[in-house]
């Protein structure tokens, strides 16, 4: 089992290339990852930790290669209390969902017992032309409160 599996939620693909960003700076860091671009519920263990990387799709939703996974865990309910996650999410200020998708999938992991791991980031892609940049800056400080925890 990796000590991190990152679940990417994309519609265009950045979400993708941030949660392949983010793998290359965990493995670095000495840990084991796995990088799933929208997951099923069966294909992970309700133990862990995961990392979240979403993008926005229509009017705040979680992308379609995502959706699946977070229906499952509303239906389904499983016990989700040894999960720890981070979340990133992308979006676009200029509509008032911004980062709708990784909010929805926040609220969704904790309703099921997961524990949040520091602060969620909610990346502009309005001012942030490589997403990963800020992700990249993130993770440092993500990874040191993943030690420490």
């Amino acid at each position: 089992m990796p000590d991190i599996t990152l679940i990417s939620g994309s519609t265009l693909g950045s979400a993708e290339y941030v949660a392949e960003h983010l793998e290359e700076k965990l493995t670095e860091a000495g840990f084991t990852t796995e990088v799933l671009h929208g997951a099923e519920l069966d294909e992970l263990t309700p133990e862990g930790i995961w990392l979240i990387v979403t993008s926005t799709h229509g009017a705040g939703e979680i992308p379609d290669n995502l959706q699946p996974l977070f229906e499952q865990i509303e239906q389904q309910k499983p016990d989700l209390t040894q999960v720890r996650f981070g979340a990133v999410g992308l979006g676009s200020k200029e509509y008032d969902t911004f980062c709708g998708g990784i909010k929805t999938a926040d609220r969704i992991l904790q309703d099921r017992g997961a524990k949040r791991i520091g602060d969620r980031l909610e990346i502009d892609v309005t001012e942030h032309e490589i997403p990963e940049d800020p992700a990249g800056i993130w993770i440092e400080s993500w990874i040191n409160l993943v030690k420490n925890d």
